[in-house]
């Protein structure tokens, strides 16, 4: 039977990740970040899925995207995922030897109308910074943050940002300073949870609305409560 979409509809924010399978190296060369690049480009060609931030690391990737259909988040993830895998085991001649991701994208609806976006779009791009890959987050390639520093002319076109909404214009300085640890801890939160990113009563009525209300309970089996004798 063919998969379900992953529920993300049209008009909503979502933190979108993948893993390599065991968390192994599938990025070791500039080329190899370079071939997955080029797949996001001809993804995009097909399923204009506006993103509006994304990094590529040794092992995983991230982006932030903005679907304006129900469709658009699972078709394009699932093409560039399929087209990548594909292409790597080709380079590499392993065809048939596994899985090269963990499974499907992990998606986590974001906050859109505060600073919740901000935070995860400077958490994404100073990714190869926090994880000490460069001295400065818009120096590694494979990411929004460098593709930032180029002309208008010369950005790819699937690199947008909400209409009528601008980054503030310190925003190289801010990529580059570390999130507060209340910041980092909700983002890693709603990664490891897979709940929603943004304030307490959004997230609760974003959970309630997605059918993800279990992601906002507590982990653990629950006390058990004591028998009255």
């Amino acid at each position: 039977m063919p998969r379900t979409l992953r529920k993300c509809p049209g008009g909503t924010i979502f933190h979108v990740l993948n893993r390599a399978v065991a968390r192994l190296e599938i990025f070791e060369k500039p080329e190899d970040y370079a071939a997955f690049m080029l797949a996001v480009e001809e993804t995009f060609a097909i399923v204009p899925l506006p993103i509006y931030s994304m990094i590529v690391m040794p092992n995983h990737w991230h982006f932030v995207v903005h679907p304006t259909d129900d469709r658009q988040v699972s078709e394009f993830f699932r093409r560039l995922t399929l087209t990548h895998t594909m292409r790597w085991h080709a380079h590499y001649q392993t065809s048939g030897s596994g899985h090269l991701y963990q499974g499907r994208f992990k998606s986590f609806p974001v906050q859109q109308d505060d600073d919740h976006l901000l935070w995860l779009m400077r958490y994404v791009e100073r990714n190869a910074l926090r994880a000490d890959l460069v001295k400065s987050a818009e120096d590694w390639q494979w990411g929004t943050a460098y593709l930032r520093r180029l002309s208008q002319s010369k950005r790819p076109s699937w690199l947008q940002l909400p209409q009528g909404f601008s980054l503030p214009r310190n925003w190289r300085s801010l990529v580059n300073q570390p999130l507060t640890e209340k910041e980092a801890d909700a983002i890693a939160r709603s990664m490891r949870r897979g709940s929603p990113y943004g304030h307490a009563q959004w997230a609760t009525q974003s959970a309630i609305r997605l059918g993800l209300e279990s992601t906002l309970r507590s982990r653990g089996r629950p006390k058990k409560e004591m028998k009255k004798q």
